[in-house]
């Protein structure tokens, strides 16, 4: 019988549509029906023989919620068309397809880093991990306390800002699967190595009866960092230089970026930009033959990669120069979704990076800033802007000093001998910030800034950068001018996977007066610039597992955090911080 291997997922959403993303077991017209309502269908595609659909449901309307169901007709045996979700003898709550938009109120969950294991004690991998283990799962604890109270109250949108998996730290299941594979005694071990490995970590990762519901549910938005590929990927160009020279990364990279924009990407685009997008017409194209699209995602990967080693799109011939097919190096994977008078800007700052060997650093490539800037001049309809990126914007002083002295030391100020030692050091800490990457930093600020002092259109009641990676939690605000609209820095960090109290400690230090002074006058020795925005985090940190939740109301805008207990039960979320914005 035909199934679901993973999915319904509800993706993008505005005020009148949906899009439902499934992968199924065969190939087939996928269906989705609500109650009440309007129903949209779609034929699968493939992929290295997997087969996925996206599924545009129009006609709905903003404020309502819809119950639905998804359908498959295989195509060997269309007559036999089965309903694939709910699954048969289901318990809980339907899944339900809801618009966004509109002038009702908004509350946007967001966090990242989330480890796949066990959802219950010890919540470890394996046994030698500390025994406390991973904690309890914050997006597990919302789907079950979703589960137990009324739809008004559920989160609108949810935003996943990286490290949707790990790929370098996999399940006690999935390195089974990989054992079971090839000889794990050779490079890259019991991480993932290809495309195949890659749809099992997806699936594993979001397959939880819980999150399944929760992502059936609830529009969700996301963006890649290191761990969905690698860690460190993509932080200098010495970091490339040395993994391009492994014989295990052309896979492992192809694999990683090929399943990312198919389990990740594709969603996250409205339904007009995904029918422009080149790769997206190859790839719909050759489903109409009735082929598999593994040889054009696989070189569109490899060339996507390749673009920041040299920061614009690279094409199909021998040299990296030759004609593209009309398949672009990479896409832009920034996007922009309205949620009614808010607008998100979800910002790569992980696959679009540009660290070439000439110096030149990016941590957004020119065309993709360029876009990204444009998307934030309104005429009006905007009260509230807020800019997702995985890695935090604004850090504590000190760290920030750290990152900017390290970046111009690591460029050979002071000699190789020199530069080589700061790039250890900047590998180790994971000195990979906007900090580190002091041109598009200038570059967020003076944004930033153009916005909240009306340069972009009128003023908005609040400019939000919403980040994660640095497992905790804090906000921090910019020192502005009375007229401006205020600046904040959200970062919420991890939903599962919490700090050990080594950089726990690292980070108590950086928050403190004395060394935050001394690392500033020690970046400005070393040939960093000043910065040319002033802060202050005001709350926080938060540590173990939580997440945040953005509440947008007219004009006004509370930030509202919530934490599990590392041991605790499953189901439990307590806050600890509630701030208004506005």
């Amino acid at each position: 019988m035909a199934s679901l291997l993973l999915g319904p997922m509800h993706r993008f959403a505005d005020a009148g549509r949906v899009t439902v993303w499934v992968e199924t077991d065969v190939p087939g017209d996928v269906e989705v029906r609500t109650a009440d309502g309007p129903r949209a269908s779609s034929r699968t595609f493939a992929v290295a023989g997997h087969h996925f659909a996206l599924v545009t449901v129009d006609g709905l309307v903003a404020g309502r919620v819809y119950p639905y169901e998804v359908w498959l007709a295989p195509a060997e045996e269309p007559s036999e068309d089965t309903r694939v979700w709910p699954e048969p003898g289901a318990a809980g709550p339907p899944s339900l397809l809801r618009p966004v938009g509109g002038d009702q109120p908004v509350q946007l969950v967001f966090g990242s880093c989330r480890v796949t294991a066990p959802q219950a004690k010890p919540y470890t991998l394996n046994s030698t991990e500390d025994p406390k283990g991973l904690g309890t799962d914050a997006l597990h604890a919302l789907a079950l306390r979703m589960a137990e109270t009324d739809p008004d109250t559920w989160p609108d949108a949810l935003l996943l800002l990286g490290d949707q998996v790990y790929a370098d730290h996999v399940s006690p299941e999935t390195a089974a699967r990989i054992r079971e594979r090839r000889d794990v005694t050779q490079p890259p071990g019991e991480e993932i190595a290809d495309f195949t490995e890659y749809c099992w970590l997806y699936q594993e990762a979001w397959s939880q009866p819980e999150i399944r519901w929760l992502l059936s549910t609830v529009p969700t938005a996301m963006i890649a960092d290191d761990h969905d590929v690698r860690d460190d990927w993509n932080i200098s160009a010495s970091w490339r230089a040395w993994i391009l020279a492994q014989p295990w990364w052309d896979a492992r990279v192809t694999g990683g970026i090929m399943a990312y924009w198919l389990y990740q990407h594709l969603g996250n685009l409205d339904p007009e930009t995904r029918a422009a997008d080149p790769v997206w017409r190859a790839v719909a194209d050759l489903a109409a033959q009735g082929e598999d699209a593994e040889e054009v995602l696989r070189v569109f990967a490899r060339r996507a990669d390749r673009l920041a080693d040299r920061g614009t799109p690279v094409g199909d011939g021998p040299d990296g120069d030759g004609d593209s097919g009309g398949i672009p190096g990479s896409p832009r994977w920034s996007y922009r979704w309205d949620l009614g008078r808010t607008r998100l800007i979800v910002i790569d700052s992980r696959l679009g990076r540009v660290v070439a060997a000439d110096g030149t650093r990016r941590m957004v490539n020119d065309a993709a800033w360029s876009w990204i800037e444009e998307q934030t001049r309104h005429s009006g309809e905007v009260d509230h802007l807020l800019l997702g990126t995985s890695v935090p914007f604004l850090l504590t002083d000190m760290i920030h000093n750290v990152e900017a002295a390290t970046e111009r030391v690591a460029a050979g100020r002071f000699g190789r001998v020199v530069a080589a030692g700061a790039e250890r050091v900047r590998r180790t800490l994971d000195l990979e910030h906007w900090a580190a990457f002091d041109h598009s930093f200038r570059k967020m600020s003076q944004l930033l800034t153009a916005v909240a002092t009306g340069g972009h259109g009128p003023v908005p009641a609040s400019v939000v950068v919403l980040s994660g990676d640095v497992h905790h939690a804090y906000l921090a605000r910019v020192h502005a001018d009375g007229d401006a609209a205020p600046i904040w820095q959200a970062v919420c960090s991890p939903f599962r996977n919490p700090l050990g109290p080594g950089i726990r400690r690292v980070d108590s230090i950086s928050r403190r007066r004395f060394p935050a002074a001394v690392s500033g006058r020690l970046a400005r020795l070393l040939g960093a610039k000043a910065s040319p925005l002033d802060w202050t985090v005001t709350h926080g940190p938060w540590f173990d597992s939580q997440l945040a939740t953005l509440r947008l109301d007219g004009r006004t805008a509370t930030l509202l955090l919530e934490k599990t207990e590392p041991d605790g039960e499953p189901g439990g979320l307590d806050e600890v911080l509630r701030a208004p914005l506005t």
